[in-house]
């Protein structure tokens, strides 16, 4: 190596190749990573993205909102809410008036795991998780509805009380039903949308019924 020491390159042989660095060819948005934003700023994105998501529901149109950016909170959220509501009493209880806990989280998942896979196995184009989130977030109305009965109730249980009920969770089914097929329309082969819903319409008509006749120890 001692020769190449002496060994000198002419100004007037050109350098092929782009040795030059770009200025300004990445954005701040590139830059940006959630590990570098607090905690609070993390929890208060995650609630607004939730909350935008209960909004399409209570408004379902055809979007892909729920398809697009999908998760798995919301649904959790209203599973157990809905499961603690259910619950009538203690486990040890004979008297029992409503399914327990595990029964309902466990009937509610895995109805949603047997339409998704249904749907994949049609031709559908929606992720697992994805229609997982839509199924899930869409339990909202009978969420809501499960609250009403609930006050409904605490005035005493007759005739009229079931009437309201009956009412309120109709409407609710219908909601849920509705919503969830507007979102999943589009996902499904034209010819076998009828084989997507029907599944999807048992689905709410199991937890509707829960509802239903529940009743408080």
């Amino acid at each position: 190596f001692a020769d190449l020491a002496n060994v000198s390159i002419s100004e007037d042989i050109p350098v092929e190749g782009e040795i030059t660095v770009p200025v300004g060819s990445h954005t701040l948005d590139e830059d940006f990573s959630t590990l570098d934003e607090p905690v609070k700023d993390t929890i208060m994105r995650d609630l607004k993205a939730v909350g935008k998501k209960f909004v399409h529901v209570m408004y379902p149109k055809k979007s892909s909102t729920l398809l697009r950016d999908w998760d798995l909170w919301g649904p959790l959220v209203l599973c157990v809410s809905l499961a603690l509501m259910l619950q009538g009493g203690s486990a040890d209880s004979k008297d029992d008036g409503g399914p327990q806990f595990a029964e309902v989280f466990v009937i509610i998942w895995f109805g949603a795991v047997v339409i998704t896979l249904n749907s994949k196995l049609l031709g559908g184009t929606i992720s697992f998780f994805q229609s997982l989130c839509v199924l899930g977030y869409c339990v909202m109305p009978l969420t809501v509805a499960m609250l009403v009965c609930r006050l409904v109730l605490l005035a005493g249980s007759g005739t009229v009380s079931f009437i309201i009920r009956l009412i309120v969770v109709v409407a609710m089914f219908g909601w849920s039903t509705l919503a969830s097929t507007a979102f999943l329309a589009d996902s499904q082969p034209p010819n076998r949308k009828a084989l997507v819903v029907y599944p999807i319409f048992l689905f709410y008509f199991v937890i509707s019924w829960m509802i239903l006749t529940f009743t408080p120890q």
